[in-house]
């Protein structure tokens, strides 16, 4: 299998099962060649939203982190630098930063050379847990996230910390992971137990069925603490102290005639997500209230490449508040006797592995009033990008 130095070549013509291995020990070799190795992704889009995206919500269930379901009319979205290259025959190095708006370190990290299936990483990072959560935005099969990600994840996890993983020397890919955190991010919160206030294990899995076919599945576990943790409104957040714990099921299976995805492919990805929460919540304005919930979600998903470069894809999102309190009435956790769902359309080309146009469609109904959501979105990279993760 040949690397691609980009991130947008679809995923699906990654079949191999070497695909699979850790992104940055492939992105090494390609860093040898430009010492540092610099890429640019560029992402815009517009969007049209029957409901102002202000005001988003979803019924029963509080939303931290960067949970926005877009923005109104013509936006810059998230374009990305990356900068990687060898700091030495053990070290390599990696920062991503997230231009838009606002300019923010996505990753910077150190990590070590494999050494009997052992890397040590340290530094900001996006956590391995569940499937979507480790990939990058631009590499989404879709204009946005799932919607069990932004409701029980804040988008996605990333954090400042360490990780461990271990990549076993078995025939079946079988790869295990630790790792500790700060718990300032979205579910944790507030740096709690002296900035180390979060930590997971996960453990994923895979293997090629003939020529064809290829698979991954995974399970996660995120145990986060939050100390004040903010939602809603950043003018005038929610608070909640407690415990927040996730447990992420995730599966994969990806298809291209005799693995050539040149023409034809099919990618099947699906993820169950479930989360418990124990503490004390402050709605806005409000006072403290003892707050226990099991809100849970899940989404199935389906991309079908019916000519070169182009692909068309089916996803659907349901979750579960998970409570209905009559004491949170009237509040941000007030489900409403509502279950948030959500169905999308997708179609994109790409006249290249660097560059990619897709229009997308979501009936979103995160509240009981639907939300018809148009998004027509570029992205492109420029310069040297390395290989994407199964």
């Amino acid at each position: 299998m040949s690397v691609s130095r980009t991130g947008i070549l679809p995923c699906c013509a990654l079949l191999s099962l070497s695909a699979i291995l850790p992104a940055p020990l492939w992105a090494a070799d390609a860093a040898n060649a430009f010492n540092p190795a610099i890429g640019l992704i560029l992402n815009g889009t517009l969007g049209h939203f029957s409901r102002e995206p202000d005001d988003y919500a979803i019924a029963g269930l509080p939303l931290g982190g960067e949970s926005e379901p877009g923005s109104q009319g013509f936006a810059l979205g998230e374009s990305e630098l990356n900068i990687s290259a060898n700091i030495d025959p053990d070290w390599f190095g990696a920062i991503t930063v997230a231009l838009g708006d606002e300019t923010e370190v996505e990753n910077a990290y150190v990590q070590t050379s494999p050494a009997e299936g052992l890397t040590f990483r340290g530094g900001r990072f996006f956590s391995g847990i569940g499937y979507l959560n480790e990939q990058h935005a631009h590499t989404w099969d879709f204009a946005d996230t799932a919607l069990a990600y932004r409701a029980l994840l804040g988008t996605q996890y990333k954090d400042d910390g360490v990780q461990l993983r271990w990549l076993a020397p078995t025939e079946l890919y079988t790869e295990v992971g630790a790792e500790w955190f700060n718990g300032s991010a979205y579910p944790a919160g507030g740096s709690a137990s002296k900035g180390q206030g979060a930590w997971s294990v996960f453990v994923h899995s895979g293997g090629d069925i003939g020529q064809s076919s290829s698979w991954r599945a995974g399970l996660s576990y995120l145990n986060a603490n939050a100390d004040a943790r903010e939602s809603g409104d950043e003018d005038n957040p929610d608070l909640f102290s407690g415990s927040s714990k996730v447990a992420i099921a995730d599966f994969v299976w990806k298809w291209s005639p005799g693995g050539n995805a040149y023409n034809r492919s099919v990618k099947v990805q699906g993820e169950y997500l479930l989360s418990k929460n124990d503490g004390d919540f402050i709605p806005a304005g409000g006072s403290e209230l003892p707050y226990s919930a099991t809100p849970k979600g899940w989404y199935l998903q389906t991309i079908y490449q019916f000519a070169h470069g182009w692909r068309a894809g089916v996803r659907h999102d349901q979750l579960d508040a998970g409570q209905n309190d009559a004491t949170f009435a009237g509040s941000v956790l007030d489900a409403q006797n509502h279950t948030p769902q959500r169905n999308s359309l997708m179609l994109d080309y790409s006249n290249s592995e660097f560059s990619r146009l897709r229009l997308q469609y979501n009936r979103d109904e995160s509240q009981p009033q639907i939300d018809h959501q148009w998004l027509l979105q570029y992205t492109m990279s420029l310069g040297a990008h390395g290989a994407h993760r199964f």
